[in-house]
């Protein structure tokens, strides 16, 4: 239905992407994603080990015969993360496409390139993605500022950030952040991007190994529900409205707050195990965009990538061409 580079490079038939989320990109989703015909990607470090993330690929690969990626988040932690080890794991499993984020991809781009990976890169920024252009990346993931996530500092809409990023690059260029519908998905094109990545629309799918809870708080919520938080510590987080994540950010505005003060409320295991888990929605900080505003229901992935690309062709066929002046 829609074919251009991104789906060419990578081998994929239609342009929208699920990108990797912590405690959700698991095989029962993104083989979903993968069979719905998108590119869906394993999160390596929602799997303990690197020895367990090559079971989690083969569980995959149990699930679909279609192709998926790897989600490689390099951020800084207390405990140090074996980075090269869950590299190579990806790389030993046969993985062909890599999404990174967070740090530097450069210091893994050789062992990539060498074993024939294509790497997508998520950025908040243009210099950044710029950058990794330079580093060899096949393509970039650019994240405006309505999505879930770690939207950076800049605070510039994908409205801005989309069409200035494919102006900058060669590359393919995914659009990412608030996106959930088709006429998201004609907006990007239109904006210059190759394909959309989407996880608040895939989070509100049967196949996220999340409680039902949320997938019906998604519902629920709006355009306006969701809070920044660690702004104050310059590393802003966009989640979930709730207790917890008002909690935060009322702390963490008072002078002299540390991110200690409330690393206690913004714990991940409290977030997986009372939100994701249990279905407490007011358990823990959980991760959700501005997008959260269009999604009305909660749908298989099939469901979802059908929808979205009936209304993006309905919208290219029929209203468009209703709105030129001849």
């Amino acid at each position: 239905m829609f074919t251009n580079a991104f789906t060419q490079t990578f081998e994929i038939e239609h342009p929208i992407v699920c990108g990797g989320m912590t405690a959700v990109g698991t095989a029962d989703l993104i083989s979903s994603v993968a069979n719905a015909g998108a590119l869906g990607f394993l999160t390596a470090l929602t799997q303990s080990t690197p020895e367990a993330l090559v079971k989690e690929i083969a569980r995959c690969r149990d699930l679909t015969d279609k192709p998926f990626g790897v989600n490689l988040t390099i951020l800084p932690t207390i405990n140090p993360v074996p980075y090269d080890e869950y590299r190579d794991a990806i790389i030993d499993s046969g993985i062909r496409v890599v999404e990174t984020a967070g740090g530097n991809p450069g210091p893994h781009m050789a062992a990539f390139k060498a074993a024939g990976v294509k790497v997508i890169h998520k950025a908040v920024t243009v210099r950044h993605a710029v950058k990794a252009e330079q580093l060899g990346v096949d393509a970039v993931s650019i994240d405006g500022f309505e999505c879930a996530g770690h939207p950076g500092e800049d605070d510039v809409s994908g409205l801005v950030l989309i069409p200035a990023a494919a102006r900058a690059l060669k590359i393919p260029v995914i659009a990412s952040g608030g996106i959930a519908t088709g006429s998201g998905l004609v907006a990007a094109l239109a904006l210059g991007a190759s394909a959309v990545n989407m996880g608040t629309r895939f989070m509100a799918t049967t196949e996220a190994p999340i409680h039902d809870n949320v997938k019906q708080q998604i519902v629920k919520h709006t355009e306006r529900d969701t809070v920044l938080v660690f702004r104050e510590f310059h590393n802003t987080a966009r989640v979930a409205r709730n207790s917890i994540s008002e909690e935060i950010a009322a702390i963490s505005r008072a002078p002299g707050a540390a991110f200690a003060d409330v690393a206690h409320l913004a714990s991940g295991a409290r977030g997986r195990e009372q939100v994701y888990g249990n279905g407490d929605v007011e358990g823990g900080l959980w991760w959700a965009s501005q997008a959260q505003g269009l999604i009305d229901k909660v749908a298989s992935c099939e469901e979802v990538v059908h929808a979205i690309l009936t209304e993006a062709l309905q919208i290219i066929t029929q209203t468009l061409p209703d709105q030129i002046v001849r």
